[in-house]
């Protein structure tokens, strides 16, 4: 894949902008640094996340300890998208990123600190990923021609499932080699987070661009082709929340990353109650986080090519069902297989998102406004579903509840999807 060529995040060309007259060279090394920095930012984004579904089988975390694990990362990031608003207007893009690097690095060294250590670390990695996924889509949209969105959002997706898919295939090994240590295997996350931190640095450099509601500081290259949003209901989450469009994108968000973590919590437990050995469902976890990666990457591309997404969104519904309808029916024959087509389905429901506030944002100020808006009420949704898969498996013994509501939250997310999924004439 060729580099893409960044857009100035300001009007003014700065010493370390690609767009000064320092020629071809110092652009295309501007351009490697920017997409470096992006990549391992976006590598780090998930690592935290996909490491405890591994580990909880063999390493003997009770069902307590799965099910609040769970529930952190999308609860706080419900509850702290906000934040990533004034963030954004104090800050700007780059410099949030990077402090949000830094707080996912001192989350990752937290996590090793034993039990409690595990707790207080996810809710400090969540903080930090809350703010990431509100400033990505800006940060694409801002620094990246508009007909690169699609490409940098499945980048970003593809690098995310990686980072997670990588460190969660070495969870069992390393707890195996360091004698069952968990926090030895947890570790492992503290060397793609100090990465980021280290990548995103220098783009501390770019200057701070005003962004006023109603305004975009990066010219008609960065305009897509949204609705026609008032510059005084742009910029603030609340406001958004007065039209169908934001409603729509919280509930189709919501249910998404529901499921999607849900699953990312409770796949190897549902596998291994099938009769699959412990290490076996570490495997299909990590073949669920290669699904989410590949699922990831193709789909934004796929849907930022055309104007009209409500294609894209019912191909998710029905990858995903078919994923579900495999676990119901036949969980222990080819689980890979399942894995394989919910990682798909999943990962690309959450990337896709992103092109949606994209696609469907007026101007930088819209676009943030319509993240936090869908984030913060689309992780507090989510935040329910580990808990209450938990229930329901408690309550009945079996998984075949839970897996039943997931098909009910799909065909939820379909028809709430819809308005989303496309300009209004």
């Amino acid at each position: 894949m060729s580099v893409p060529a960044p857009v100035s995040a300001s009007a003014t060309p700065s010493p370390t902008s690609p767009h000064t007259t320092g020629g071809p060279p110092r652009a295309t090394a501007s351009a490697v640094v920017l997409v470096t920095g992006f990549v391992l930012l976006s590598f780090n984004t998930r690592v935290a996340f996909g490491q405890l579904g591994p580990l909880a089988p063999v390493a003997g975390f009770g069902t307590g300890t799965v099910t609040l694990l769970g529930l952190l990362p999308p609860l706080c990031m419900g509850l702290f998208a906000p934040l990533a608003t004034p963030v954004r207007r104090r800050l700007g893009e780059e410099r949030g990123l990077f402090w949000a690097s830094v707080l996912l690095l001192a989350g990752a060294v937290v996590r090793v600190l034993g039990l409690p250590g595990l707790f207080v670390g996810t809710v400090i990695v969540s903080i930090a990923t809350a703010t990431v996924n509100v400033l990505i889509p800006v940060f694409v949209r801002s620094r990246f021609a508009h007909r690169r969105v699609g490409v940098m959002m499945g980048v970003y997706a593809l690098s995310m499932g990686a980072g997670s898919a990588l460190v969660a295939a070495l969870m069992v090994p390393v707890w195996q080699a360091s004698g069952h240590s968990w926090q030895a295997a947890m570790g492992l996350a503290v060397i793609p987070s100090a990465l980021a931190a280290v990548a995103v640095a220098p783009q501390l450099r770019a200057p701070a661009a005003a962004v006023r509601p109603g305004t975009s500081p990066t010219g008609p290259r960065a305009q897509p082709s949204g609705p026609s949003v008032p510059a005084t209901t742009a910029g603030r989450p609340g406001g958004v929340l007065r039209t169908g469009l934001a409603w729509s994108l919280v509930a189709y968000f919501g249910f998404q990353t529901l499921l999607f973590y849900t699953t990312l919590a409770w796949l190897p437990a549902i596998l291994v109650d099938a009769g699959v050995a412990g290490t076996t469902a570490g495997t299909m976890q990590s073949l669920f986080i290669v699904g989410v990666a590949v699922g990831g990457f193709v789909l934004p591309v796929l849907a930022a090519a055309r104007a009209d997404q409500r294609p894209h969104l019912v191909g998710i519904v029905l990858v995903c069902a078919t994923g579900y309808v495999g676990l119901l029916a036949a969980p222990g024959s080819v689980p890979a297989l399942w894995s394989l087509l919910l990682g798909a389905g999943l990962g690309g429901g959450q990337a896709v998102a992103g092109v949606l506030y994209v696609k469907r944002g007026r101007d930088h100020e819209h676009v943030a406004a319509l993240s936090a808006a869908a984030q913060t009420g689309g992780y507090l949704i989510a935040a329910t579903g580990p808990l209450t898969a938990s229930v329901l498996r408690t309550a009945t013994g079996a998984w075949q509840a839970p897996l039943l509501t997931f098909l009910g939250v799909l065909a939820l997310s379909l028809v709430t999807s819809l308005r989303a999924g496309h300009d209004r004439p």
